[in-house]
């Protein structure tokens, strides 16, 4: 356990004491699970207007060198090669087993933002340290690999995100979903991609620690933003049907288990030109071919009663089938929500399931995701 003493500060850290943020640790650092409004309004608030969410806790780096999208193609599935300055992609990073050892965001900085190298990667805060571990033993002798600890990181997500993002500088507004971009903003030079994981519309901001909170002062000044803690960006990216890390993947799933082969391009599959070279391709293209034995799923709760991460999951005559690795009462939907692993000719829409809570069977139904819609702005 550790005590407030250890754990690593944002360079909001005083902001949100100020604010009345209840602070709690997660992956090593002190970080605001909720404002006075509550968790409920902040999902609300996010979903309705705009809501800014502190992310700086989470590992920002720089690759560079003319390699580095060679190199980092023999760690990721992904095709890193051809994409297009400003154009940003989700990937992941495998074990020789097909299991993840992380998910990671790669954005290719257009000519005007070369001070975040040829590439630049964000990834999740409790994996940081392994993560750039991994990368500079793997492909540091083809490119620089250098974390940006200096960095903080802003979330400004929700339908008017845009709206009060554009007031420190209309220009934003031109991006659209899975891009970015240099642009000033509260007089700090800052790296925006229009990305998120709430489901909404919205932008992540790449700031100086000197001026982040300055920065986050101007966004809360704006009339359609308020802050919003981690309890809610939980229940927001579940409804958004988004995996987290250490809950929904982890070294024991592969992507094709966690139904995240939408983000493995054809060039990087079997038969592709640039098909397999990283760990646990083999792995992961016979999972392409054949399936896996089973599959990550939505689930509706019957019943009113939640049903929480490591609740079982079995079938009408009690045959164990899975585990909740995700769940809550979603407030959008206002009905139980999770995700699970079932086998995989039970995981389609309309299967009926039974979870076990307090020696009660409820009932649960395999439905599609997002349970709300998505909102990205394509354009």
């Amino acid at each position: 356990m550790s005590t407030a003493a250890d754990l690593l500060q944002t360079p909001l850290h005083a902001l949100h004491l100020e604010l009345g943020a209840r602070m709690v640790p997660f992956a090593g650092y002190a970080m605001p699970v909720q404002y006075p409004a509550g968790l409920m309004a902040e999902h609300r608030q996010c979903r309705e207007a705009a809501a800014l969410f502190d992310v700086s806790h989470m590992g920002q780096l720089r690759l560079i060198g003319a390699d580095a999208a060679a190199a980092l193609e023999t760690l990721v599935p992904v095709d890193v090669i051809d994409l297009a300055p400003g154009k940003q992609r989700y990937a992941f990073f495998p074990n020789a087993e097909g299991g993840l050892l992380d998910d990671l965001m790669i954005t290719r900085p257009g000519a005007d933002a070369a001070a975040f190298g040829d590439l630049f990667v964000v990834v999740n805060a409790g994996c940081k340290a392994a993560d750039i571990a991994h990368l500079q033993a793997h492909i540091g002798q083809r490119c620089q690999v250098l974390p940006l600890p200096e960095r903080a990181l802003l979330a400004l997500q929700g339908p008017q995100a845009v709206v009060a993002l554009s007031r420190l500088n209309p220009g934003v507004a031109a991006l659209t979903f899975m891009t970015g971009g240099l642009f000033q903003l509260a007089g700090a030079d800052c790296f925006v991609t229009r990305s998120g994981y709430t489901g909404e519309d919205g932008f992540e901001i790449s700031v100086h620690a000197d001026d982040a909170e300055a920065l986050a002062r101007a966004l809360l000044a704006e009339p359609e933003v308020k802050p919003a803690g981690l309890g809610a960006r939980d229940t927001l990216r579940l409804e958004a049907g988004l995996c987290l890390y250490g809950h929904d993947i982890n070294e024991q799933t592969t992507p094709v288990e966690a139904a995240l082969t939408w983000a493995i391009q054809k060039v990087r599959r079997a038969g592709g030109a640039r098909a397999g070279g990283y760990p646990g391709a083999a792995v992961i293209d016979a999972q392409l071919a054949s399936g896996a034995a089973r599959k990550r799923v939505g689930l509706i709760g019957l019943e009113r009663a939640p049903v929480r991460e490591g609740t079982r999951l079995v079938s009408a005559d009690g045959t164990e089938l899975g585990t909740v690795t995700s769940g809550t009462l979603g407030p959008t939907v206002n009905t139980p929500v999770a995700m699970a692993y079932l086998p995989t000719a039970l995981a389609v829409a309309g299967t009926e399931v039974f979870a076990e809570v307090r020696g009660k069977r409820l009932p649960m139904r395999v439905v599609a995701m997002p349970f709300t819609p998505n909102r990205y702005y394509r354009g």
